[in-house]
């Protein structure tokens, strides 16, 4: 829960900055940034659910977690990635009417993110990983 409301205010700051960069003044960036991550919050909520279901109940990698580990973070990172570019694109155009700004606009924010959400969730695990927030003391 925590890194979903991480995620999802990474996501409100990015498009606020870039949708005024691509010329929309701060009042309209401010609520199609919120649309973005409010509608975000509960896609990918949603979406990651039916991941980790369809992980689940996968056993072809079983045997090697490390590879498990690998493949899983990047299917969900694809997951997240085609999530973000859709809802962005979605938004914007809805509230801006122009197709051409949005590809560039939900392309810019898919690029920045996905340096920042790596940067932001490394940060997340190694607070969550140095607390002992949760474990059961032996």
């Amino acid at each position: 829960m925590t890194w979903r409301i991480i995620g999802s205010l990474d996501t409100w700051l990015i498009s606020w900055i870039l949708i005024q960069f691509f010329g929309e003044n701060s009042q309209e960036a401010g609520e199609a940034a919120t649309y973005i991550a409010g509608l975000e919050l509960i896609t990918k909520t949603i979406f990651y659910y039916l991941h980790e279901r369809v992980w689940y109940n996968l056993n072809w990698i079983s045997d090697n977690q490390k590879l498990r580990h690998i493949v899983k973070t990047i299917s969900w990172r694809l997951v997240g990635a085609v999530d973000t570019i859709l809802l962005v694109f979605i938004v914007y155009y809805c509230l801006f009417n122009t197709t051409e700004e949005a590809s560039n606009v939900a392309l810019s924010i898919f690029s920045i993110e996905l340096i920042t959400k790596m940067i932001l969730y490394y940060f997340h695990e190694r607070v969550w990983f140095s607390s002992s927030y949760g474990v059961i003391q032996q």
